[in-house]
């Protein structure tokens, strides 16, 4: 076995886990293997996204509906507050200008230009992802990419990666299902994915969950629906998107969250900052509902400049310490400097609404008109300064620096629950679409590592699956008792 190293050289000693502050706390700045894949992944193509390529964009507002103020001071959740927003939706994995129609989740992301400044909600179509770590992104990505030798994508590349990721059965299960074809970007709801912070004015925190709610209702294709519109239409989202907004038909969404206390946390059978994860049984609460009224006039100007980061927030909205999230904290702003440059943020899609003030300087297309002598704070020269108001909260810590995977995992028993979610048609199209990429794996045990994860969410699951792969279900049922979940 030949030792995996950094780019220096230096020889890696875990590849699978994040350096975080003790078993529930941040990921650390120190870790170097997380922070040179995460660099290297985010400059791996010049100049289309590396994920999230292929999108449309619209403009449109949001409006505050609930009082929260005891959960958050953001300034745009006060009642009746309107915020103007651009929204960009996005497939992950294809490229810029494959097909609508192809299996992938689909991007949501939200940038809010708040009166203190923007904030991005950039979540999925989906409530979960297929991973829960930042360090195993460019992995899962590289292995759902074609392949480097043939340049076409290839499951038995993927099901390779995943067979050694039992927490993405959840995601497989529901992305595998009709969801993973959502008919368009009106007809489908959008997930922040991940938990964050609201912060009172006194400082105090909870954890949320962002969920918008389509009020033109969910609407997906089947693989048969999917392969029909390929045929006629590969841009068949973005044209239902423009066409609606150009004659009037404005999509709206009501925007819920879910809200856990710092006390509630422990009590959970899953983590609840696991990514692979929703909140069960935590109820939702309406807090307004945005409406898209304005197409681009410029698509590159606008939709491909637009530069969305989970970075980009607000007082009163800080990031949890879930480990994928402080992974895509650093990640998503650094592809964006890296796509659209240093600058980015000037541009006028991306630009605040206030004035931004700091000592930021120089680099390429830089449009400033900043003046004077003064490029450092603190000065007694320049009355600028940082305001100890907004500072973050504070998280109580325990414990060393470690790199271990979290305590709760349960990898197997919400995939189940989506299962049995699902009507009698829609568990055969999963099934289905599943076999059809499954059934070119041909290392047999990738194929039936996959099929114990499949049997663990549910029996029903695992045994209609292996039946329609001519599986050994016996082999299937005792690979299935030996997983924990």
């Amino acid at each position: 076995m030949t030792d995996l190293t950094r780019d220096n050289g230096a020889p890696v000693g875990d590849n699978q886990n994040s350096q975080t502050a003790g078993p529930n706390g941040p990921v650390l700045l120190q870790d170097v293997q997380l922070i040179q894949k995460l660099q290297r992944f985010d400059r791996e193509r010049v100049p289309e996204r590396v994920v999230h390529a292929r999108g449309t964009g619209a403009y449109g507002v949001f409006v505050a509906s609930k009082d929260i103020s005891g959960l958050t001071r953001a300034a745009v959740f006060r009642p009746g507050e309107e915020t103007p927003v651009f929204v960009r939706f996005s497939s992950v994995i294809h490229g810029n200008h494959s097909p609508e129609t192809l299996r992938d989740p689909r991007g949501f992301g939200t940038k809010f230009y708040t009166r203190e400044g923007n904030w991005d909600l950039v979540g999925n179509n989906l409530p979960v992802f297929f991973i829960r770590d930042a360090i195993k992104f460019p992995d899962m990505v590289h292995s759902l990419k074609p392949a480097p030798d043939s340049n076409i994508q290839d499951p038995n590349r993927f099901f390779d990666f995943f067979s050694h990721q039992p927490e993405a059965t959840h995601m497989l299960t529901r992305v595998y299902s009709d969801f993973g074809t959502p008919a368009s970007y009106r007809e489908m709801d959008g997930n922040s994915v991940h938990a964050y912070k609201f912060v009172n004015a006194q400082g105090q925190y909870s954890y949320v969950k962002f969920h918008w709610k389509s009020l033109q209702g969910q609407r997906n294709l089947s693989a048969k629906e999917a392969e029909a519109i390929q045929a006629k239409d590969f841009n068949h989202m973005t044209r239902d998107l423009i066409a609606a907004i150009n004659k009037g038909d404005f999509p709206k969404w009501d925007l819920y969250v879910q809200v856990l206390q710092p006390a509630e946390m422990a009590s959970m059978a899953i983590d609840p900052l696991d990514a692979t994860k929703i909140w069960p049984n935590v109820p939702e609460v309406k807090v307004g509902t945005m409406t898209l009224n304005r197409n681009p006039d410029n698509v590159f100007l606008e939709t491909e400049q637009s530069a969305l980061a989970p970075s980009n927030l607000v007082p009163g909205i800080e990031p949890s310490e879930d480990r994928l999230l402080q992974g895509r904290i650093f990640s998503y702003a650094d592809t964006q400097l890296h796509r659209v440059g240093t600058n980015g943020l000037q541009l006028p899609v991306n630009r605040p609404r206030q004035a931004a003030v700091n000592y930021n300087q120089d680099g390429a297309q830089n449009p400033g008109a900043r003046k004077g002598d003064v490029n450092y704070q603190p000065s007694e020269r320049a009355a600028v300064a940082d305001n100890g108001q907004y500072k973050y909260s504070q998280l109580p810590l325990t414990g060393a620096t470690q790199q271990q995977g979290i305590a709760r995992t349960q990898n197997f028993q919400q995939a189940g629950e989506f299962y049995r979610s699902l009507g009698k048609s829609q568990q055969a199209n999963l099934i289905s679409n599943l076999a059809g990429d499954l059934g070119q794996v041909k290392d047999e045990n990738i194929k039936y590592t996959m099929l114990s994860y499949f049997q663990k969410a549910d029996a029903g699951y695992g045994k209609a699956l292996a039946q329609a792969l001519k599986a050994d279900t016996g082999r299937v049922e005792a690979l299935a008792a030996a997983l924990r979940d």
